[in-house]
């Protein structure tokens, strides 16, 4: 009898001994996930910041990462998304291919930002295009979670109306922008939120390198004119042009320019 109760204990100790492991496995397999969206910068500065940790898991699990490379595109204007894209980590560019084939520039995107909240909302296509201008590590998550946390979460689901519609303000008044300033303004504004968003180089030029044709689709001019305002702001020594990067000079002055 004493063998037949020694070998239940056994059993007993196995049993729970596999059952610990097990338990332990699956909170070694959700914590690190949650921790890592829970810590994310997108979190912390995007409408995400209002989940609950319960919501952080179900988040990290239904995430797909992915690294794009410069020059490649997150999605394509007219595709459907089915979901929204974090930008965790690079730089890149919301564009619209004009009438004349040209890509115009509509915003520069950084860490900490949501692509394609406005064309989920709305259940329509893409009406941008997103793509990297440096390497981006972009996470994306699937349409029916975010539904789920707008139809479940109330302060979430007005942070993200809050980001929309702040979406929407800065492109009415980059709008206005482009009919009461001039293009100088303009490149000087520009220059100025390079520089003031994404930082320096340690040679002190701009860490965003974006190409003359670039730059001049998000001021609204041609390239030419684009190039030869750069070479008067280099002759007035308000910037200097190393190469193909900039290098503010005068802030102050280009601040005045621009108003």
């Amino acid at each position: 009898m004493s063998n037949r109760n020694n070998t239940f204990f056994y059993v007993f100790l196995a049993v729970k001994a596999l059952l610990y492991r097990k338990n332990w496995l699956i909170l070694y397999q959700i914590t690190p996930a949650m921790n890592k969206c829970d810590q994310c910068i997108v979190r912390q500065l995007s409408s995400l910041k209002a989940l609950n940790k319960d919501e952080v898991v179900k988040l990290a699990n239904s995430k797909t990462t992915y690294t794009i490379k410069k020059g490649e595109a997150i999605f394509e204007e007219g595709e459907v998304t089915n979901g929204v894209f974090c930008v965790k980590d690079g730089v890149g560019k919301l564009s619209k291919l004009s009438a004349n084939g040209k890509d115009q520039i509509v915003k520069l995107v950084k860490s900490g930002e949501l692509l394609g909240q406005r064309s989920m909302i709305s259940n329509e296509p893409a009406n941008l295009s997103a793509k990297a201008i440096a390497d981006m590590e972009v996470c994306f998550i699937p349409k029916s979670e975010i539904l789920h946390f707008f139809n479940n979460n109330n302060q979430f689901s007005l942070n993200l109306m809050q980001s929309v519609c702040e979406d929407l303000k800065e492109s009415e008044n980059d709008k206005i922008a482009l009919v009461q300033k001039t293009v100088k303004q303009r490149l000087a504004e520009t220059l100025l939120h390079l520089h003031d968003e994404f930082g320096e180089n340690e040679d002190k030029t701009l860490k965003v390198q974006l190409t003359r044709e670039e730059l001049a689709g998000i001021i609204g001019t041609a390239t030419e004119s684009c190039i030869r305002l750069l070479s008067d702001f280099n002759k007035l020594e308000l910037i200097e042009l190393v190469g193909k990067k900039i290098m503010l000079k005068n802030v102050k002055a280009l601040k005045r320019m621009a108003e």
